[in-house]
């Protein structure tokens, strides 16, 4: 996190690091896209705010009316260096003036290679690695399994309650919750299998991580049989489930008895990888070295790229024009991605990341502990949340959360929501917001949730 005196630059130099409310919201720019919208793009397509945007940079967007947001959601842990990053943007501009397409399965090209160079050295583990470039997390974890099927002779893939994975039939079928993913859109590919997962909130606190493991083991070894399964697929930190983060032990374990009976463990790192949660990878918590990790999300400050890195054995297992794609690794988006990746390491944003989780989590404790509605504060590094419920209970309140979220964009303050049951408020800010703005988008947050009236707009 960068303070407010810090130099590096973050965006574009007219862009102020403020919230600022110029119209009511949405605006009436706004108002007028959406009526275009509403003509052209297909309604199952949904936006969190009723917003347009214009320009945006370090921790804020500029609607096209003018105003101001802080911004929480980072476009889903994507921008974690910051929108429209000066590095990345001259990164991206001279690599499109140079070329911006040949397919790398035609014409190959130095930026692809790089980028896979750079993912062997900062994924967890000293060991052999190779790595694919794909387009998107969904990909990247559909190839994951291909790679792991035709590694081990096995079909059964399993994964775990709570988990989100994509949008693809496949990875569907991988995904836990059914509306708005899933509904209405099967059948789905088939040998997939869920396994009970660690959710500290709604289980006996005598369940340790260790205890959780062997109740999914036990699962997986009674339901479908060691012996048949390619890949355990999982998050290290629960997504869009609800930010969950397993209890200690818990990952270890998994790993573990994946090893010992030949099953490849994957982790999915989508939306935690990349410094997102005060380590590169979420795995590094616990020490788990995976032997397949899918990335996206934040790896190119905002272009579409995604990956694949794993053990050279089990990547080299694929047959030759087996994995790939026309747009995999664009050249513009690794160009984007080195850029990206050269922060992270430059400006200590695994630092930045543990520097935000320092300052937000004493005052979302705080707000809780004056706020019976929120049953946990919860996350690692700059992925953090609070969970909702009826007071009293562990009911979810999903309607109290979606209101928290819409006062919020209200008031300048962009705030994503998620979890199975609807009722979690997630905060993923760029990793290289200042301390100034991080403090306002909490007095808006906290103004919101107590109903108290929160001065000024920046």
């Amino acid at each position: 996190m960068t303070s407010d005196s810090d130099t590096r630059p973050l965006a574009a130099p007219d862009l102020a690091q403020v919230r600022r409310l110029v119209t009511a919201v949405p605006g009436p720019r706004s108002l007028e896209l959406a009526a275009r919208r509403a003509a052209t793009v297909a309604g199952g397509v949904t936006s969190t705010l009723p917003v347009y945007v214009a320009r945006a940079g370090g921790g804020v967007l500029e609607d096209v009316d003018g105003n101001t947001f802080i911004d929480l959601g980072s476009g889903i842990a994507v921008t974690s260096v910051g929108n429209a990053a000066p590095a990345v943007v001259a990164a991206v501009a001279g690599q499109a003036a140079d070329f911006t397409h040949t397919c790398f399965m035609i014409t190959p090209y130095e930026e692809y290679v790089a980028v896979c160079e750079a993912l062997a050295r900062l994924t967890p583990g000293d060991h052999d690695k190779r790595s694919m470039l794909v387009n998107s997390g969904a990909e990247a974890v559909e190839n994951a399994v291909k790679i792991a099927r035709r590694a081990t002779g096995r079909d059964a893939v399993v994964v775990f309650e709570h988990a989100y994975h994509g949008r693809t039939n496949l990875t569907m079928a991988m995904t836990a919750k059914a509306m708005p993913y899933k509904t209405g859109f099967g059948p789905f590919a088939g040998e997939v299998y869920r396994a009970p997962v660690s959710y500290p909130l709604r289980e006996p606190a005598a369940i340790s991580g260790p205890d959780a493991a062997a109740r999914a083991i036990a699962v997986i070894e009674k339901q479908v049989g060691a012996d048949q399964v390619a890949a355990l697929v999982i998050e290290p930190i629960l997504g869009e489930g609800g930010f969950v983060v397993p209890a200690p032990g818990f990952l270890p374990a998994l790993a573990a008895w994946a090893r010992a009976n030949g099953i490849v463990f994957v982790a999915d790192e989508v939306q935690t990888g990349f410094a997102r949660t005060g380590t590169m990878f979420a795995c590094e918590h616990e020490g788990v070295v995976p032997d397949l990790v899918t990335m996206a999300k934040g790896i190119a400050g905002g272009l579409p790229l995604a990956a694949v890195t794993g053990r050279a054995e089990l990547m080299n297992a694929v047959h030759g024009g087996g994995l790939g794609g026309t747009f995999g690794g664009s050249p513009v988006a690794c160009a984007a991605a080195l850029a990206a990746i050269e922060l992270y390491e430059s400006a200590d944003l695994a630092g930045a990341a543990r520097a935000i989780e320092a300052r937000m989590v004493p005052r979302l404790r705080a707000l809780a502990a004056r706020t019976p509605a929120i049953a946990e504060v919860r996350g690692r590094g700059a992925m953090l949340a609070i969970e909702l419920v009826r007071p009293g209970t562990l009911e979810p309140d999903a309607a109290e959360t979606a209101r928290i979220a819409r006062e919020c964009a209200q008031r300048g303050v962009i705030v994503l929501t998620c979890g199975t049951f609807g009722n979690v408020l997630r905060f993923l800010p760029p990793l290289v917001i200042t301390a100034g703005l991080l403090d306002d988008a909490l007095d808006v947050l906290e103004s919101v949730v107590t109903g108290a009236v929160v001065g000024g707009q920046g």
